[in-house]
């Protein structure tokens, strides 16, 4: 399968029943890392191929480095064929409704018996307790869990941009992941590891749980906080762009100053401190914005490195395809379902001065993942029949 034996996880096998973004993002993170992940999906392709909408990009950023499996798990043969990886599987990974997988036959409990050593990740709405019933999507958990109310306006609630919830969630259960494989390395023993939205939402906003038990008072929504730093604000500049500026520090507020001629402030006795500034920043604020507006983009913005202030352009996701520090390395290039070719978001980690690329493209239904049933000791005339009895389709035959 071209595999690269040098990657970190390069000879763990994974089997992947998932769908949307909690699961696959899972999924992705331990192909790039370089375990040969097999990818379960229906005859006619996991639904998440098909949606359109803000859920288009779904299929092609969460699912390079990986074998399709199109496969009926629900009849007899299919659900056989699915054992037989499953027996031979380090890790297995299903992002379901719960029970869904123990109706299928297909779940921790009877997958532990005959492999013991498997480590089973469940991404779920809800870790154990009373919710654990319940079905939940990213944004269910955003609302429930007081990130919509943090994102938006005091009576608007508003989800974040991206399906932060479903993509920390994986990470959490590649986490769980990780830490099962060096206990399994000690014991021999696998284990269920669970992931769930609500937990990880609750963990994300849980600074401004500990901020209401400090103050005592409620956190309001980001949009109408009072930073804890007296800069830290987007300014327009003269050509009508965006810059988040942040000063943060009494030295860089004292290098802001000078550098943008703003000695009057640098040199204020009260305003020497952090909290100093913060209580009194209706005094100056105007006059930043004036002085930092009356300079366009890239002046500003080469302004600000000079002097190492933190500062940020307001970018749309479309202008990343240009970064110059992403395509200096931060990119991978992967086909579309049109054929069409384009670059998305690699792991964003490095090992050594390595990154992880592409092994393997974004796959069409039933690519590749004929293999690994060879692998598993079913033979060429059984793949064959099982195709004849529409339980399997292969697209790379």
């Amino acid at each position: 399968m071209n595999l690269n034996t040098d990657l970190p996880l390069s000879g763990l096998m994974v089997v992947e029943f998932t769908h949307m973004v909690m699961g696959p993002s899972m999924g992705l993170i331990l192909a790039d890392l370089g375990a040969e992940v097999i990818k379960i999906e229906p005859l006619e392709g996991d639904n998440t191929r098909r949606l359109t909408g803000s859920g288009a990009g779904y299929f092609p950023m969460y699912n390079r480095n990986k074998a399709s499996l199109a496969l009926d798990v629900k009849s007899e043969a299919g659900r056989d064929a699915a054992l037989r990886l499953l027996n031979k599987a380090d890790i297995v990974l299903e992002n379901f409704r719960p029970g869904a997988m123990d109706a299928l036959g297909l779940g921790y409990e009877k997958v532990s018996v005959s492999n013991p050593g498997v480590i089973y990740c469940s991404g779920k709405g809800f870790l154990s307790g009373p919710y654990a019933h319940r079905t939940a999507l990213d944004e269910v958990a955003q609302m429930m869990g007081g990130l919509a109310y943090m994102t938006g306006l005091p009576d608007k609630p508003m989800r974040a941009g991206a399906s932060v919830i479903d993509v920390m969630g994986g990470m959490f259960g590649v986490i769980g992941i990780m830490a099962a494989l060096e206990q399994r390395h000690r014991t021999g023993q696998g284990q269920l590891v669970t992931t769930a939205l609500y937990e990880t939402t609750a963990f994300l906003v849980g600074q401004h749980m500990a901020q209401f038990a400090v103050t005592g008072k409620p956190a309001p929504p980001m949009t109408q906080r009072q930073s804890a730093w007296a800069v830290y604000d987007i300014f327009e500049t003269k050509d009508q762009s965006k810059v988040f500026v942040a000063v943060v520090t009494d030295t860089q507020w004292r290098g802001f100053c000078a550098a943008f001629g703003l000695d009057e402030l640098g040199t204020d006795p009260t305003l020497q401190k952090n909290n100093d500034r913060v209580r009194q920043k209706d005094r100056y604020i105007s006059l930043l914005r004036e002085r930092l507006g009356s300079f366009g983009k890239e002046e500003l913005m080469q302004k600000l490195e000079a002097i190492g202030l933190p500062f940020a352009p307001v970018a749309k996701p479309e202008d990343l395809f240009e970064d110059p520090h992403l395509k200096a390395g931060g990119l991978v290039n992967i086909t579309l379902p049109s054929g069409e070719s384009t670059s998305l978001p690699g792991l964003p980690i490095s090992m050594g001065d390595r990154r992880m690329g592409v092994r393997r493209d974004v796959p069409a239904i039933g690519e590749g993942g004929a293999q690994a049933l060879l692998d598993a000791g079913i033979s060429k005339e059984h793949l064959q029949a099982m195709q004849d009895a529409g339980v399997l389709r292969i697209a790379d035959q």
